[in-house]
């Protein structure tokens, strides 16, 4: 299951709710005030909760960055060895390693679960001609000998890569995240002693929670809300500038 980043708005105001709740129901009990070590250990677990969630999307998106750097690499390893080849096929195969490098950018915008139809097609594109090239007259001995195990790497970090991007933690944890979201944000409640609410702390609790939870959304499903993560895109968009200069 993807979770929207937009959900994560739904918390501020059921916190807020919770939070009243929980206040009036002590109230309502009168309950004697007191600290319980119950209390303080859901709060705990919850910012344990928050804390790894966070962290491991952060880690996941890392993880992303790093997969693009190396698929930049393979690409740009590729791409130098078209110097094995002919000189008459030299430049549609430039064009192509442009196109496909264009293909591989903009992977946090689409949702797919399989590389995008365009970089399907280019990969075919180019390892006909490739291996056409390497094989004709004036390539160099070694051309079909270098240049298979380049694109073959080439083309295989789009799959890793593709997975990567689709891995994420099971739907139960965000599940817990929102439940204990709520459940905090009552016994939050609850603790408060004074019969007058205090709307600076409840919202400020409020924010917090929800600001966490919305960034994490962000960097675990990114396209799906407001922040835009161009980071991983930045070592192929410098190569494929790079691929223009050269004609």
């Amino acid at each position: 299951m993807i979770f929207d980043p937009i959900v994560a708005f739904f918390v501020f105001p059921a916190m807020l709710v919770l939070l009243e709740l929980g206040r009036r129901f002590r109230l309502h009990h009168k309950s004697p005030a007191e600290s319980s070590t119950i209390e303080g250990a859901i709060f705990a677990l919850f910012g344990l909760l928050l804390a790894f969630t966070f962290s491991g999307a952060i880690a996941r998106y890392d993880a992303h960055r790093q997969l693009s750097v190396e698929e930049t690499n393979d690409i740009a390893d590729a791409y130098r060895r078209l110097d094995l080849l002919p000189a008459a096929a030299q430049p549609g195969l430039r064009q192509l390693f442009r196109d496909y490098t264009t293909s591989r950018l903009h992977l946090y915008d689409t949702i797919s679960q399989d590389i995008s139809p365009d970089t399907a097609r280019l990969q075919d594109e180019i390892w006909k001609q490739s291996l056409a090239a390497a094989t004709a007259p004036g390539a160099n001995i070694d051309a079909t000998k270098l240049m298979v195990p380049a694109l073959n790497a080439m083309f295989d970090i789009t799959i890793s890569r593709q997975r990567a991007f689709n891995m994420h933690p099971p739907t139960v944890v965000y599940l817990l995240l929102f439940a204990f979201s709520g459940g905090s944000a009552f016994l939050a409640g609850y603790s408060m002693t004074a019969r007058n609410r205090s709307w600076f702390y409840m919202i400020a609790l409020a924010i917090a929670v929800t600001a966490t939870i919305y960034a994490t959304l962000e960097i675990e499903y990114p396209r799906r809300g407001f922040i835009r993560l161009t980071d991983p895109d930045r070592p192929l968009l410098n190569l494929r500038d790079s691929m223009s200069a050269r004609n």
